[in-house]
């Protein structure tokens, strides 16, 4: 399946505001009401919620920058998969796989689900 330039732009745009560490652009791409899950972490749900598990996770790395390998588009489901490369404060950096499913409400994220081990990333 392809995915059409309307979903291609949104990934894009995503992981621009991802990749800058920009919570505030970050949360313009999700329903109020979204649930969020990254890895093995506990779901959150709403703007607030989502917004201080995603700032403190910016705050405890020094950069990130993401390489889509895969998309495709299902329905209202969006999902694709890549590459992450997070750069510690120490300035070490490290690249790991991911795998993200969106459940999409019209142009909005409703359901943003993070498929990825970052226990490296802390050497866990």
């Amino acid at each position: 399946m392809t995915v059409p330039e309307q979903q291609k732009a949104l990934l894009d745009d995503l992981f621009a505001a991802i990749d800058a560490r920009d919570t505030a652009r970050f949360l313009k791409f999700l329903s109020p009401d979204a649930a969020f899950r990254f890895g093995s972490a506990p779901a959150v749900s709403g703007h607030e919620a989502i917004g201080e598990a995603v700032g403190g996770f910016f705050a405890s790395i020094a950069g990130v920058k993401h390489s889509l390998n895969m998309t495709m588009l299902d329905g209202d489901t969006l999902v694709c998969e890549g590459d992450v490369t997070y750069t510690r404060y120490d300035g070490s950096s490290i690249t790991l796989p991911f795998a993200n499913v969106f459940e999409l409400q019209g142009n909005l994220i409703s359901h943003y689900k993070i498929y990825a081990d970052i226990g490296p990333l802390y050497g866990q």
